[in-house]
């Protein structure tokens, strides 16, 4: 596919070499269209040698081939990383001083903006009115990381990682909908650890690949995406905010919070039922005799709370429209899973076999996901988006 990479002067100018690798080394063809600043940051023979096209910021360079329009009509991708304040605030209200501006004005494919800035100018009203009129439009404004920023300054407004980018640029260029455009949405991810002292735990095998795959697909589809994830090693997805919690109790705290204004929650993790009823202040030592019992008591329900107080009713009861669950099973898959959904009352319920060489810690997938109408849809064994992109099919419909 044709990709237009635009890249405006910031610090963060870069990371997109990273960005334009992986295009080019999947197979797309990349035209980076700098702005003049930009190329303070990152030179015009680096973009060139590594795109293999000519570089210009300028609308009158190469006139004949009229690139102030040829570009934009002929991509089936733009994305500009990094937008900066100035790029996002021109873009919004037509501005067409430059080549990159000049693009994104005649684009008729899917653009995508990775904003990277100072936290105060992410957060100020100008940026944020900006951003909300380029979605109104149809752009893809992926909300930045938090982390360093230039200088010692850390907060909302890093670039996130370029690979994190390319997932989501390669998830918009499958075509996908951008059917929760506008929506806010919960998900749940990887294992909980409950404590037995301060060192060893109860805990279980999930990686949150699942879950984030299900992160990146509803950025890619338009969402407002919280990601609260338990003890994974992955990097965070890019536009989602990532909240990190330990325990099941601490998941249960996270994920209602943040589904008091959501319109959908999915619970991807694999939250622990059990806890040791006492969790020793020192290291349990290892004695001559045989160890004592440990005592378990239940951990919190949470998909079933979020149930019950949908239709317990009350202020904001409301919330969330649709409810989904996940269900790992070993065996009597189908059966457990129609079970599993009758007592907790969610709306959506993905069941899949898990054990050696399934689910846990693998790229792919299968699952049947059951409704509470009654219907059901097979997902046959696939990348983990695609798994995820069938649930938030099924969920859009629903919000719809």
């Amino acid at each position: 596919m044709r990709v237009v990479l635009g890249v405006s002067a910031g610090i963060a100018a870069y990371k997109a070499c990273e960005l334009l690798r992986l295009f080019t080394e999947s197979g797309h063809e990349v035209r980076v269209v700098p702005t003049r600043d930009a190329l303070r940051f990152v030179g015009e023979p680096t973009w060139a040698a590594l795109s293999g096209h000519p570089v210009t910021t300028d609308v009158w360079d190469d006139v004949h081939e009229v690139p102030h329009v040829r570009l934009g009509q002929r991509a089936d991708l733009v994305v500009v990383a990094p937008a900066t304040a100035d790029v996002l605030a021109r873009a919004a209200h037509g501005l067409a001083g430059d080549l990159l501006t000049n693009t994104l004005l005649t684009a008729r494919c899917p653009v995508v903006f990775a904003p990277a800035m100072h936290t105060e100018m992410w957060e100020h009203a100008a940026t944020r009115a900006n951003v909300a009129t380029l979605r109104e439009r149809g752009s893809i404004v992926i909300d930045p990381a938090v982390g360093r920023l230039t200088g010692a300054d850390t907060g909302p407004g890093r670039l996130p990682d370029p690979e994190e980018i390319f997932e989501i640029c390669l998830r918009v260029m499958a075509g996908r909908p951008r059917d929760l455009a506008g929506r806010k949405v919960v998900i749940s991810a990887g294992g909980t650890r409950e404590a037995l002292d301060p060192v060893r735990y109860l805990g279980n095998r999930s990686s949150g690949l699942q879950g984030y795959a299900l992160a990146r697909t509803a950025v890619a589809r338009g969402a407002e995406v919280t990601l609260v994830a338990a003890n994974v090693s992955l990097g965070d997805p890019a536009g989602a905010k990532v909240v990190r919690v330990e325990s099941a109790v601490e998941l249960r705290d996270a994920v209602l919070s943040a589904a008091a204004d959501a319109d959908a929650v999915v619970m991807a993790a694999a939250v622990a039922d059990f806890r040791p009823a006492v969790r020793h202040d020192s290291k349990i030592k290892k004695t001559s005799g045989e160890p004592e019992p440990i005592e378990l008591v239940k951990n919190p329900d949470i998909l079933a709370e979020l149930g019950e107080r949908r239709r317990a009713g009350g202020p904001g009861s409301a919330r969330p429209s649709v409810i989904a669950g996940f269900a790992a099973e070993t065996d009597d898959v189908l059966a457990n899973g129609k079970a599993k959904l009758a007592r907790k009352g969610c709306d959506l319920l993905v069941v899949n076999q898990v054990g050696e060489g399934l689910a846990f810690g693998t790229p792919d997938n299968a699952a049947t996901i059951l409704a509470a109408d009654g219907s059901q849809v097979e997902v046959p064994r696939g990348p983990k988006e695609d798994l995820a992109d069938a649930v938030w099919d099924l969920v859009a419909a629903r919000l719809a």
